[in-house]
């Protein structure tokens, strides 16, 4: 332990206490939940960071991850031939990669994974683990049925866990409308999960784990934040009432399996035009932001271009240290860490990957905690992504969502940087959990 691990533990009660300063009812807080929402972050973190036990269960489902990922990828070698293989890897026909391509090595994987989990859901596995951790959420914190079943579920899918509450939308409180909402934005499904192991696998062999545990850290934090961003001040229905999950079971295994491909290419398609979109707008505006500053900058005598990320990175470098990088680092991780609220974080992992490869980071807790802080889909096009698919499902809900929406956001983000915080916390230089990156 060392002076960071405390930067990093202080950081916590800091980002709860801006929570607090935006909060909508400062006065209305419900403290057993941020009690317990702490409490259960730091209890599984110094499992998976301190225990043995906790460490080695941590190494086997990183290996069992990385071994699932790796079967995802037969069929992509199949269809893709050579496309498909990863860094490093040799075709049976001796053929070497062509390097990493997100269309050809990624993607495919969320077609796999989501397959895999309609399987899950098929066999009843999914609802079982769902309804184990929304009672723990609704015994501890004392929250609605709905806004532990959908907390629960976002733990392992991403805006599908909307259908598990499905008939109790309509009539949900602002709050519990918030929890929705932030708790899609603060986590990551499963499938697109093993897109962010595949783009930093190579430098960081430990990811899988590390995004498992961020999934698992980043429930209980969506909760803390949204309740202390719009407290509860109405009377949820749900309110210490066991909700099922809602969900329609397929006829037959296969049926299964081919709506869950369907839907993984729905996904991909989704974040392929998103990526494509963002991408563009993004460079446009920073072509936009270049001329200005080429203009500017000798009239002060600044230096450097004028870019979003270099915007980002000025708004979010005291962020950065509150989570815990060292000053060394903080640069490059503000910017990383920033630009995920315009450019996902599929393109902010892709450049976590980079600034690893080519050594701009010099401590490892830098990739630890942005990892940590990078895992969860709060984003401007994911707050479009998740309110949209809210009114589809409650279209009376369609008037009040917008302010909601952007709190919860907030939330999302503060969530995020929260389990950030959390890793920073219990991170040491010699854990066997940092693996060969």
């Amino acid at each position: 332990m060392d002076i960071y691990n405390l930067v990093s533990f202080a950081g916590i009660f800091v980002l709860i206490g801006v929570a607090w300063v935006l909060s909508a009812e400062r006065r209305n807080m419900n403290f057993r939940l941020i009690v317990w929402g702490v409490a259960l972050q730091l209890a599984v973190a110094s499992v998976i960071f301190m225990v043995p036990a906790g460490a080695r269960v941590f190494l086997v489902v990183n290996d069992v991850v990385v071994r699932v990922i790796d079967s995802a990828g037969a069929g992509a070698r199949f269809v893709f031939g050579r496309l498909a293989l990863g860094p490093g890897q040799t075709g049976d026909d001796g053929a070497e990669s062509l390097g990493f391509i997100l269309a050809f090595q990624g993607f495919p994987t969320i077609i796999f994974f989501s397959a895999l989990i309609a399987i899950l859901y098929y066999l009843r596995v999914m609802p079982l683990l769902i309804k184990a951790f929304a009672r723990v959420f609704t015994r501890l914190m004392r929250i609605s049925g709905a806004e532990s079943l959908v907390a629960a579920s976002n733990i392992f899918v991403g805006v599908e866990s909307m259908l598990t509450v499905k008939p109790h939308l309509a009539r949900m409180t602002r709050s519990e409308t918030c929890t929705v909402l932030t708790a899609g934005m603060a986590t990551v499904a499963s499938n697109v999960l093993a897109l962010y192991v595949f783009s930093l696998r190579e430098q960081f062999p430990m990811i899988a784990g590390h995004l498992v545990s961020a999934s698992l850290l980043s429930a209980p934090a969506a909760l803390l934040m949204s309740k202390i961003l719009l407290p509860e001040g109405e009377q949820p229905e749900t309110l210490g009432v066991r909700v099922e999950p809602y969900y329609e079971r397929d006829s037959n295994l296969f049926e299964a399996i081919i709506n869950g491909a369907n839907a993984g290419v729905r996904m991909i398609v989704g974040i392929a035009a998103l990526l494509i979109a963002v991408l563009g707008l993004v460079a446009l505006v920073d072509l936009v932001l270049g001329g200005l500053g080429d203009w500017i900058n000798p009239l002060f005598g600044w230096e450097g271009p004028w870019s979003l990320k270099a915007l980002f990175g000025i708004l979010f470098y005291p962020v950065t240290l509150v989570l815990g990088v060292p000053i060394a680092d903080a640069s490059a991780i503000s910017r990383i860490v920033g630009e995920r609220l315009i450019v996902t974080e599929v393109a902010a992992y892709n450049d976590l990957a980079t600034a690893m490869k080519e050594g701009l980071l010099q401590h490892p807790r830098s990739a630890v905690i942005a990892t940590y802080a990078l895992c969860g889909f709060a984003h401007i096009a994911s707050m479009a992504i998740f309110v949209g698919s809210f009114c589809a499902l409650a279209p009376q809900r369609s008037k009040d969502i917008g302010p909601i929406a952007v709190r919860a956001l907030i939330a999302a983000t503060l969530a995020c940087l929260m389990t950030g915080c959390v890793a920073g916390t219990f991170f040491t230089e010699g854990s066997i959990l940092l693996g060969g990156s």
